[in-house]
């Protein structure tokens, strides 16, 4: 009977593993989103007491007693355990693992024969998706200050498949904090709970930004597969999948694999926006507009015909001969930009002619029009105004891929600094995934 009741306390005990606490905080931003996972804290049930595992082998030895005394003993150990300073009582490894120790200690303890594939286990990623909210709309959903559409005043926008961390619920409405917006949307243009976990792995963007300075993409996930491509810090890269210890990412070459060392992984989704936040940006996109077309302009003027002699001399025409009155500023861009196909591709290179790397031909190439940009394909993502997907894109307009970025032309091409052995070329524009568009004029 006694050793009866040890192995179902055994069993009990290895697989009943409750998941304690979750303290999740998701930040998004359309830029940059990084979401803290949760994690969890293990506790093993026995029965209805909680027991920990360096205390259970004193128990189990306690056991030995007459069964009328053993059951109180288990109790009495128990609580003993409980109020230990030397015993530890709440373990919080990540709540994805379960360590081939800890199940080692179960087994040695009680002399249960345990599987680690025996033991459930929570997936932190999918309970932190599940407290999402995903809104699901053509254009977007008013974030309101109350769960009424007549009463409520629009706080913000919660645009089509951003994201905000439920809070609760109140009669069909989902109270929801994302970015710096908190309010109410209507739950009918929303989905949350198990339903979000699916269309979050699509919505949400796992990136992977360099954190060293020149970056190393191998063709496999060892240093002694060969080298694919070369990518500067603070570059954003595309996870494609997690491996132990490396990420496979897309570059330009292709996919290849870089290591966890030199990399910050995060999950990108898009935030609300509040009315405050609506409003600067939409001022700040016509000031940076109005900026560009002036120097431009400036830079037309001040070459006048001087600039169309010279260019005689030379292979190349000057930015301001693609300038007219009846071509806008994006076209004269593209323009300036596809005299240079056939230039090499040089890394870190910033020159037009003799060499420049992706972000450095888009760069220098907008340079020419009196505008300065960031030498970072990751940074050129946030430059400019957002322009909603390749179908609405203008000449001029900046593409940005994993690793990548170039310069619309129209009719669905792109101009890029391509690689080593292309160089400078034209290209279809969704020859890679997009990942987003940027307009400058």
């Amino acid at each position: 009977m006694n050793k009866a009741f040890m192995r179902f306390a055994a069993l009990s005990m290895a697989t009943a593993v409750t998941f304690t606490t979750f303290d999740i905080d998701a930040y998004a931003s359309s830029n940059k989103v990084t979401s803290v996972l949760p994690q969890a804290g293990f506790t093993y049930a026995l029965g209805s007491n909680q027991v920990s595992l360096s205390g259970l082998q004193e128990t189990m030895e306690t056991e030995k007693a007459e069964s009328e005394e053993a059951t109180a003993s288990v109790s009495k150990s128990t609580a003993e355990v409980a109020e230990s300073d030397s015993t530890v009582t709440n373990v919080t490894p990540l709540a994805s693992t379960l360590t081939d120790s800890i199940l080692s200690d179960i087994q040695s303890a009680t002399g249960a024969a345990v599987k680690k594939e025996d033991v459930e286990e929570v997936d932190p990623e999918e309970e932190m998706f599940k407290t999402l909210v995903i809104a699901q709309v053509n254009n977007y959903v008013n974030v309101r200050d109350l769960p009424d559409e007549q009463e409520g005043e629009v706080v913000g926008k919660l645009y089509d498949k951003s994201v905000g961390t439920f809070i609760e619920e109140d009669n069909g409405w989902y109270k929801i904090k994302s970015g710096s917006v908190e309010g109410y949307v209507k739950g009918e243009y929303c989905v949350t709970g198990d339903d979000a976990v699916e269309l979050a792995r699509k919505v949400g963007t796992r990136i992977a930004t360099v954190t060293t300075t020149t970056l190393k993409v191998r063709g496999g996930p060892s240093l002694d597969a060969e080298v694919l491509g070369l990518v500067p810090i603070e570059d954003q890269l595309v996870v494609e999948e997690e491996l132990d210890g490396w990420v496979k990412v897309s570059i330009e070459e292709g996919d290849g694999y870089v290591s966890l060392d030199y990399v910050e992984l995060s999950t990108e989704f898009v935030k609300a926006e509040s009315k405050a936040e609506e409003e600067a940006r939409l001022a700040k996109e016509r000031a940076a507009r109005e900026a560009a077309q002036k120097a431009a302009a400036d830079a037309a003027a001040k070459s006048g015909k001087s600039s169309s002699k010279s260019s005689k001399s030379s292979s190349y025409n000057d930015a301001s001969s693609y300038t007219t009155e009846s071509s806008s500023i994006g076209s004269a861009v593209a323009q300036f930009a596809l005299q240079f196909v056939g230039n090499p591709y040089v890394y870190g290179g910033t020159s037009l002619t003799n060499g420049a790397d992706c972000s450095g031909f888009v760069m220098s190439v907008y340079n020419n029009f009196g505008v300065s940009l960031p030498h970072s394909s990751g940074a050129d993502r946030s430059v400019g105004a957002a322009v909603d997907g390749i179908s609405n894109a203008q000449p001029g307009d900046i593409v940005c891929y994993s690793g990548h970025v170039a310069i619309y032309i129209g009719n669905g091409q792109i101009v890029h600094a391509s690689t080593a052995k292309t160089g400078i070329k034209v290209s279809d524009a969704g020859y890679r995934s997009i990942l987003a568009v940027r307009r400058i004029f």
